[in-house]
């Protein structure tokens, strides 16, 4: 079986049967800029029935922490499609994100971020800039999960899975694919996460192989990023993990001209929520200048979603006539090339007069012409064999001397364990560390079977369990705070974790 994710050609959408969606009015400008989107789809005969549901600041104060009411719940789990204006998070007091809770709790694994430059109408230095980030929405350090260790250390878990890399990367092709886009580029930093970014590029590699026809290349994510920001021409499709993407996906924005214009899709299996990239911003509240244009755009990409394609194209045409005729809001207006200054109700007023036409100099949106739907398998889990072959201890000591934990660890009688070596920060401190190594209070000791060997590449022997347990017992009664262990495992022969510097 096969999940179908984007609708692109859907020939038995039915005239005059409405599709019910569950639209959001959100915080701050969004309910202008919402209202303002909400006309112009009606005038351009968009087949879908509004559901408003209740989420955001007012929801966080009535003390729903997550931001969202159970009725709002049900509502989204019913119609499966939510059109979303920005939300506010009030700060402090523990409240979570409800964008991140949106996404990991529905399963949207895919965030699509299109981003094309709209020059010479809205200044930017890149004139042929034409980019889709599709970030993956779930995992990486987005999952959230942080602990104080020790009074100096504190520490946020990245998690990145195959399954998750899977879905996401193969999305991306997919998308390009169906769009006809000719490049997936992958932006990871294996070079340091060997293990985490090493799955993500090793997956994407994996998938890149079924693609011939598409062009693939992966990039170290600090450098990707700088030539995304001076040369974005040059990129078609970027495929990257949670945290990279969210930084990415901004700079293309930014640079494009302005973050006020970009929408984005967020895709999964059973739903999908379609918004706005940018905040609330709730200085220019109320205030009626807003510009509607990134959730005009998130529109179109749910009129896809929903196989109202020529839809989608109407309203995206109409937008671009209505930039390329100089009328603008004032984050985009310059004096000497916009002709007019709006406010967001006559940016929708704009727009909706242009409903047919199509425009003149930019690109004109042919969503009705694609083929085909994404579809992603599901996943199959492969079991390999895992075998334990020793622990990283992590101890909560005051003391400024590795020398000193690091021998009275080496002295203790293990059941067929030793201490193999110390880290501080990552760094070696024990045996042969060096004196200049700032050390923390946080010491991570590895040990392994008595019989393992030492040497550039290390070979590790099998250990039980009862072996760990004996020793954090030993550690307890000699009076070491054991603050959380990891086990070190092989799968397949494999080493499962990381090495020590100088290991």
């Amino acid at each position: 079986m096969q999940n179908q994710l984007l609708k692109k050609d859907i020939t038995t959408l039915q005239a005059g049967v409405k599709t019910k969606v569950a639209v959001a009015k959100g915080d701050g400008i969004g309910p202008e800029i919402m209202d303002a989107t909400l006309r112009i789809m009606e005038a351009a005969g968009a087949q879908i029935e509004v559901d408003f549901i209740e989420i955001g600041e007012q929801q966080y104060l009535a003390g729903n922490t997550s931001g969202i009411s159970p009725e709002a719940w049900e509502a989204i789990k019913t119609n499966k499609v939510i059109l979303k204006a920005p939300i506010t998070t009030p700060q402090g007091k523990g409240y979570k994100s409800l964008n991140v809770t949106l996404r990991k709790s529905l399963g949207l694994f895919a965030n699509v971020r299109p981003v094309s430059a709209l020059h010479p109408y809205i200044h930017t230095p890149y004139p042929d800039m034409d980019v889709v980030i599709i970030r993956e929405n779930e995992e990486d350090l987005y999952a959230g999960i942080e602990h104080q260790q020790t009074d100096d250390v504190v520490q946020c878990l990245k998690l990145i899975t195959r399954p998750g890399c899977e879905r996401i990367i193969r999305y991306a092709f997919e998308y390009a694919k169906a769009y006809g886009r000719k490049k997936v580029t992958c932006m990871v930093k294996d070079n340091i996460m060997k293990l985490t970014d090493g799955l993500f590029h090793r997956v994407f590699k994996e998938i890149a192989a079924e693609y011939p026809q598409i062009e693939s290349n992966s990039q170290i994510i600090d450098i990707g990023s700088a030539r995304l920001a001076a040369r974005p021409e040059q990129y078609d499709v970027i495929v990257t993990a949670n945290l990279y993407g969210d930084i990415i996906s901004d700079i293309a924005a930014e640079i494009a001209g302005s973050v006020g214009m970009a929408g984005s899709a967020n895709v999964g299996t059973e739903v999908a929520m379609f918004e706005a990239i940018h905040g609330s911003a709730p200085d220019i509240a109320g205030k009626k200048i807003a510009n509607p244009s990134g959730l005009i755009n998130g529109a179109v990409l749910m009129l896809a979603h929903l196989g109202q394609t020529e839809v989608a194209d109407r309203i995206k045409n109409a937008l671009l006539s209505t930039i390329e005729a100089g009328i603008h809001t004032a984050d985009i207006y310059r004096e000497g090339s916009s002709t007019r200054l709006v406010n967001t109700s006559e940016f929708a007023e704009a727009v909706i007069e242009r409903l047919g036409e199509t425009p003149k100099s930019l690109k004109a949106s042919k969503l009705s012409e694609g083929a085909g739907t994404i579809q992603i398998p599901d996943y199959v889990r492969k079991t390999r064999k895992k075998q334990l072959v020793g622990v990283d201890v992590f101890i909560d000591w005051k003391g400024e001397d590795p020398n000193q934990i690091g021998d009275a660890l080496a002295a203790i009688d293990a059941f067929k364990l030793k201490l193999k070596m110390i880290t501080n920060r990552g760094v070696k401190v024990y045996p042969r560390g060096l004196k200049e190594t700032y050390k923390t209070d946080h010491w991570r000791c590895r040990f392994v079977a008595m019989d393992a060997t030492t040497s550039t590449s290390p070979v590790y022997q099998p250990v039980d369990f009862e072996q760990v347990v004996a020793l954090l017992s030993k550690l307890h009664a000699q009076g070491f705070d054991v603050i959380k262990t990891e086990n070190l495992y092989e799968f397949d022969g494999t080493r499962g974790f990381s090495l020590g510097q100088g290991e």
